[in-house]
């Protein structure tokens, strides 16, 4: 990337982005501060509705393809030219806050004010997107609109994902009146940033303004049902039972162990759901679930190997234990003319900054797939993210938010 092209100066409003973010946070805002704003409900309706509002106001172009993702596009001056795509996700986790992935709808948001105001026209047409189910907190996979969009999902899997309700995506996208007509995955990107929350604690750790994402971590979601036998709390002597529990809890712990024994890994289980779930009943079936992380996707190969070799090794038929796996995403590296790009707009800015990968998933690493991709993070208090108390500061989102501005401008000074 040539740091020496001319560039406008160009700022954000720092108090208007904030501004932004604390009213679209009243919209599913709970008690204690954070969201509940779940794909496809009443609330993310409401939050669309409110972009759109937004985003035509400043003349922009809406489009909404057949799985909800929404396009708003500024003109450029170069009709041949694809637009450069800026933007992240609305929906948030059940107990989620004011910034994980709202934050980059809102700074790309910001970017389109500016750019009206100051009346600079880019050569690229700009595009803020909103991706359709980013968490997978209400519909399981996530990151389906963009994986959709990227071809990794059809259309038909994701209308056929299945809420604990028993809602379908399609039977909600339907009933919030957010399903477009362009086609899925038709709409061409000449590149794509993301700014986002760090949701862990590297950058803080580091005293460090911006982090120049480099690539996505390897992930894998196993679903298991371990199976025993139910019976009396009572009656039933310990060395009869078959207490599916029990058995459970050594694999939380074995799930523990592995990561630990890889650098870099990260292993959890963040749901376990008790049949019979009764006080002096012994459990007779644990449904559980494993989310297993590393940057490399041979070592992630490895950490399986060892659940299933373990879990082989334990079970022997009376007590039974079934792993599915339910979803992979690869290891992901970057575009490396939107690596620099974020580089040299952190710089120009005056920001310091490290470079780092994302051990959390996000749509770019789906996008990466069809189009050059980076992304941007800034910290958050203690690194907490998918937690109401989720926290960063004005300054911290106004300096997220020129680092894309300066990144953006280069990009289309130089694709």
């Amino acid at each position: 990337m040539d740091s020496a092209v001319t560039m406008p100066n160009l700022t954000v409003d720092g108090d208007r982005l904030w501004q932004s973010l604390m009213e679209t946070a009243q919209i599913g805002g709970t008690q204690k501060g954070g969201i509940k704003r779940l794909t496809l409900t009443e609330e993310d309706r409401a939050v669309r509705d409110w972009l759109v509002r937004q985003c035509e106001a400043l003349g922009c172009r809406t489009a909404i393809d057949e799985v909800g993702n929404m396009f708003f596009t500024r003109p450029g001056t170069d009709p041949a030219l694809d637009p450069i795509a800026i933007g992240s996700h609305l929906d948030t986790q059940p107990t989620g806050g004011k910034f994980d992935g709202i934050l980059g709808v809102l700074a790309g948001l910001e970017i389109l004010r500016s750019l009206s105001e100051s009346g600079y026209a880019t050569r690229h047409p700009l595009m803020l997107v909103n991706w359709t189910n980013e968490e997978g907190a209400r519909f399981s996979p996530a990151m389906l609109g963009s994986g959709v969009h990227a071809g990794v999902f059809d259309r038909a899997y994701a209308d056929a994902r299945t809420a604990a309700d028993g809602v379908t995506f399609g039977d909600a996208l339907d009933a919030i009146g957010y399903r477009g007509e362009t086609p899925a995955g038709s709409t061409k990107i000449a590149a794509m940033l993301e700014l986002h929350i760090e949701q862990g604690p590297v950058l803080e750790r580091h005293g460090k303004d911006i982090g120049i994402v480099e690539g996505v971590q390897s992930m894998r979601w196993y679903d298991l049902v371990i199976t025993g036998v139910e019976a009396h709390a009572g009656s039933t002597p310990m060395d009869a039972r078959l207490d599916a529990l029990v058995a459970a809890a050594e694999l939380v712990l074995l799930v523990e162990r592995i990561a630990k024994s890889h650098a870099s890994a990260v292993g959890t289980v963040g749901c376990l759901a008790v049949h019979p779930s009764s006080r002096n009943v012994v459990p007779g079936q644990i449904s559980m679930t494993v989310d297993l992380r590393h940057p490399e996707d041979c070592q992630l190969e490895i950490m399986e190997a060892t659940l299933r070799r373990e879990i082989h090794a334990r079970f022997d038929g009376r007590l039974t234990c079934s792993l599915s796996e339910i979803w992979r995403s690869p290891a992901v590296k970057f575009d490396g003319r939107c690596i620099d790009a974020v580089a040299s707009g952190a710089a120009t800015a005056g920001y310091s900054s490290l470079r780092l990968h994302s051990g959390a998933g996000h749509d770019s690493a789906y996008i990466a797939r069809v189009a050059p991709t980076s992304m941007i993070f800034i910290p958050c208090l203690d690194g907490l993210s998918h937690n109401e108390a989720e926290s960063s500061t004005k300054e911290q989102c106004q300096a997220g938010a020129q680092t894309l501005l300066n990144a953006v401008l280069m990009l289309d000074n130089s694709l």
